[in-house]
C-alpha cells in the first residue's frame, strides 16, 4: 500500500443524480471542497463560504442530514457543529 497518493476528490457524481435542489447540491459541493483542501467541514468554514442566507445554509445542511449524505460528528451550536461526508452508498435517496 503506497500512503503517499492521497485519497481521490471527495465528490461523488451521484449527488446530481438524487433529485437534490440546486442550493443543496451547492452546500456539498463545498462540504467537499472543505474537505479536498484538509479543512474541517464545519459550520463557521462554511460560512465563511456560502453566499446565501444563514437560514437557507442550515436548510441545506439539514436536507444533508436528512439524506444522510453529511453526519454531524460533533455538536457545538449552529456555529461550532462539525461534519463528516458519509459515503454514498449509505445516502438515502
Amino acid at each position: 500500500m503506497n500512503d503517499d497518493n492521497p485519497p481521490g476528490p471527495a465528490m461523488n457524481q451521484n449527488i446530481f443524480r438524487i433529485g437534490l435542489s440546486v442550493e443543496t447540491i451547492s452546500v456539498y459541493l463545498l462540504c467537499c471542497g472543505l474537505e479536498d483542501n484538509g479543512a474541517v467541514i464545519s459550520t463557521r468554514n462554511l460560512l465563511g463560504v456560502w453566499n446565501g442566507t444563514r437560514d437557507a445554509l442550515f436548510d441545506e445542511i439539514k436536507e444533508l442530514e436528512k439524506r444522510n449524505i453529511l453526519l454531524k460528528i460533533i455538536s457545538g451550536g449552529e456555529d461550532k457543529n462539525v461534519y463528516k461526508l458519509t459515503e454514498n452508498k449509505n445516502w438515502k435517496i
